[in-house]
């Protein structure tokens, strides 16, 4: 039972030591900084801007080394099959400040980003493996990025796969920023290394006095005067609102250990009480009190140990599934049994087995010499030591309650999400996605016709009945986000813009997704031109949000912060689509995918083949365009189960140790009632023999069991509100005080102490009256 709790403290702990207390894996990592937008309402850190990175690379804001990075993916090929690779864009000034060690060869330098440099790669120590057999094999040879060669120079050392502000990159280019035109858009992160003998907070007031000055350049395209540059220290940046997330977890695992103790300790007072015989023969023969407390002590180590070795051997086993089942925690890879956790969870061990081993011990030490033999308890009268046990069973019911009830609360919000509309039909699409390469696509004419050439030649395929592209997949992260501003309501003077999922798509990707026309009408194929007037389809959500009660027909808005450019008409509302995740908002704006929007963009399908079949197809279609272009495919359905992946295996999680705990509870619960019935056997006889039926002996037992799980349950329910409320931000939908899923906590906790105290009570009652009256 023990080994249960170590498990469970050792596998929080190495969780917690990886997420939020190991050390950044720089030299001198407290100089490092988080360099980024801070936006009303936009909670934590944004990008940078092209403005922003120039500006801070020019003034003096503290920094012995800034470096900004950009992320993405990037098509592969040469050596090897062709694949699509997370591509990092950084300039040289952040391996400075990072301080990052070259693996083999030499990182990114500033010469790199010149005009007319020759093209170069830095590779991670992963990929360099896996593609050239080693770091050493790698420096040298060419790799061929959207068809562009670039020569490998390095090769970064092992764990450096995501660098500084949580970019994750298997390949690093060398990043040139270019001359702005404006102020936005914000797609850069930044890192800083502070001089010595400046602090973050010096730091963080020379940025916002930049930002002061920097405003007014570019204020036409950029109003929002609330914005300004921060610095923040880089490990809160990467941690962010993990700790709450671990913060679950080990109150958690508190109460799972908690409840193993008690159980122990419950256990520990049983065989006390059997053992008191032997304590009066001990003490007989001249054992002092200290020596016989020392025995449950002595006891309470060896089942710490036993419990040390089986906890950690279980959590090697759990941990893998762990990281898996709470994968969206930052650094969680790296997350280990080393010898800290090893050891946290040894010192946990042995002083849960003393802590459980304490009762036995006190009541030795208080027990005189000549009382300890006397065998008070056989007919039921050692009321101390049954009040005792009793509260202790009722403890292991109040702490396994709270669990309970968040495993609940969880699942409720897990159900919840469930039923929430995505806003398109998952069944029958599947969706294919490709970075086109720039060397092969020098311009967006040319991007324009693969894409237009694939849908044409999927609509062909047997069975397929729709066939469109859109820049943006539900549902999951949106890569681009858009700020504008209404004509006819525009954002007050200095005030930040609305902001919202911006897609390009074409006119097909509405039927593909399976999404209907609410208002208006949909986009025209004449509108894919960027000389026709600039129109747009809207979410419901969006049109409700910012014209409610009216019509957003025919409505005006200018994006991006270009006040010259021709404002965009509304002309058409659409169902939404829950592109940021199924809990989050719907709002969407649709323009049409012009020659120059992307090159990454995905093709979605809808047929009546088998998924499998269809994305074959259309692999094959692929390979006959450009044989060396890789994709990405997936069916709708399976994007979808991903999404409600997470929330399912945190219900999962909790709900794995609010079952420990109950059965923990319940095992306790048993030992105990099984005492009870073989300690009072005479009693239980004498009802017999005056005319007590079985079943009325079997409900005395259960009654009494469930009667101590009840005490707990109304301590346990007091717990249960103060937990709920902190899972308040975890929760959709959902109640942290849900009155039917508290009842349902406390009804379920009572079934299974019924439950527990059944087998004791059918022992109870086929107890032999005359056997147990005159037994010894």
């Amino acid at each position: 039972m023990l080994s249960l709790g170590v498990a469970a403290v050792v596998l929080v702990a190495a969780v917690a030591r990886a997420v939020l207390f190991a050390p950044l894996p720089y030299p001198q990592p407290d100089r490092l900084v988080r360099v980024g937008q801070l936006f009303a309402g936009f909670e934590g850190v944004a990008n940078l801007s092209t403005v922003d990175a120039r500006a801070v690379e020019e003034a003096d804001t503290g920094f012995e080394a800034f470096g900004v990075a950009a992320w993405g993916s990037a098509a592969l090929s040469g050596d090897g099959t062709p694949e699509t690779v997370r591509l990092g864009r950084a300039t040289a000034g952040l391996f400075t400040a990072l301080a990052v060690p070259a693996g083999a060869g030499r990182l990114i330098v500033p010469a790199d980003a010149e005009p007319g440099a020759p093209p170069v790669a830095v590779l991670s120590n992963a990929l360099a493996g896996r593609r050239f057999g080693g770091a050493a094999a790698a420096l040298g040879r060419t790799v061929t990025l959207d068809g562009v060669p670039h020569a490998v120079v390095g090769v970064l050392p092992p764990g450096h796969e995501r660098l500084g502000p949580g970019v994750r990159a298997e390949v690093w280019t060398a990043l040139s920023l270019e001359e702005p035109t404006r102020r936005g858009p914000f797609w850069l992160r930044g890192v800083g290394r502070l001089r010595p003998e400046v602090s973050v907070a010096a730091a963080d007031g020379a940025l916002t006095a930049l930002s002061e000055r920097i405003f007014p350049l570019w204020a036409a395209s950029f109003r929002d005067e609330t914005a300004r540059i921060a610095a923040v220290p880089l490990r809160d940046s990467i941690v962010g609102k993990a700790g709450e997330s671990v913060g679950v977890l080990a109150a958690a695992v508190l109460l799972v250990l908690l409840v193993a103790v008690v159980n122990v300790a419950t256990l520990a007072l049983v065989r006390a009480s059997v053992h008191e015989p032997e304590l009066g023969v001990r003490a007989a023969l001249g054992a002092g009190r200290l020596r016989l407390a020392l025995l449950p002590l002595v006891e309470g180590l060896l089942v710490g140990l036993a419990a040390a070795g089986g906890g950690i051997a279980l959590a090697a086993v759990i941990l893998p599934g762990l990281v898996r089942a709470v994968s969206a925690l930052p650094r969680l890879e790296d997350a280990a049994l080393d010898g800290s956790v090893l050891a946290l969870g040894s010192v946990v061990a042995l002083a849960a087995g003393l802590a459980a081993n304490l009762a036995p011990a006190v009541a030795a030490l208080r027990t005189a010499p000549r009382e300890a033999g006397t065998q008070r308890g056989r007919s039921g009268s050692d009321r101390p030591a049954t009040t005792l046990r009793a509260a202790l069973v009722a403890a292991e019911f109040a702490l396994a309650l709270p669990l309970l009830v968040g495993a609940g609360l969880l699942l409720g919000s897990f159900v919840r999400l469930q039923a929430v509309d995505p806003g398109f039909d998952p069944e029958g699409a599947v969706s294919l996605s490709a970075s086109l390469p720039e060397a092969t696509y020098p311009d967006g004419e040319s991007t324009r016709r693969f894409w237009r050439e694939l849908a044409r030649r999927a609509l062909e395929l047997p069975g397929v009945a729709a066939a469109g592209v859109g820049t943006e997949l539900p549902a999951g992260d949106v890569w681009n986000v858009n700020n504008f501003d209404l004509t006819d309501r525009p954002v007050p003077a200095g005030g930040a813009e609305h902001v919202a999922p911006w897609l390009f798509v074409t006119p097909q990707y509405f039927e593909a997704l399976g999404v209907r026309l609410l208002e208006g009408r949909m986009l025209r194929p004449d509108e894919v031109d960027e000389a026709a007037p600039p129109v747009a389809l809207v979410s419901r959500h969006w049109a409700e949000r910012y014209y409610p009660g009216e019509s957003a027909i025919g409505r005006r808005m200018v994006s991006g912060g270009c006040t010259t450019c021709p404002p965009t008409e509304v002309v058409g509302v659409v169902d939404d689509v829950k592109y940021r995740g199924l809990a989050d908002d719907a709002d969407a704006v649709y323009e049409p995918f012009f020659p120059s929007t992307s090159r990454t963009a995905h093709l979605i399908v809808r047929g009546t083949a088998p998924t499998a079949v269809t994305l074959q197809a259309l692999r094959t279609l692929v390979a006959e365009l450009d044989p060396e272009l890789p994709v990405a495919g997936d069916a709708l359905s399976a994007r979808l189960r991903n999404e409600l992946a997470g929330p399912g295996r945190s219900a999962a999680l909790l709900g794995s140790f609010a079952a420990t705990a109950l059965l923990l509870a319940a095992l306790g619960l048993f030992g105990s009632m099984s005492y009870v019935v073989r300690r009072r056997r005479r009693e239980i006889g004498l009802r017999m023999a005056l005319g007590a039926t079985p079943a009325a002996i079997r409900r005395m037992v259960v009654r009494r069991g469930v009667l101590q799980a009840a005490c707990g349950s109304a301590v346990g329910l007091a717990l249960a509100l103060l937990e709920a409320r902190w899972l308040a931000g975890f929760l959709f939908e959902v109640s942290p005080v849900d009155p039917g899923i508290l009842a349902a906590g406390v009804a379920l906790l009572l079934a299974v102490a019924g439950a527990a105290c059944w087998i004791p009570g059918r022992h109870a009652a086929r107890v032999d009256p005359l056997r147990a009256i005159t037994s010894d």
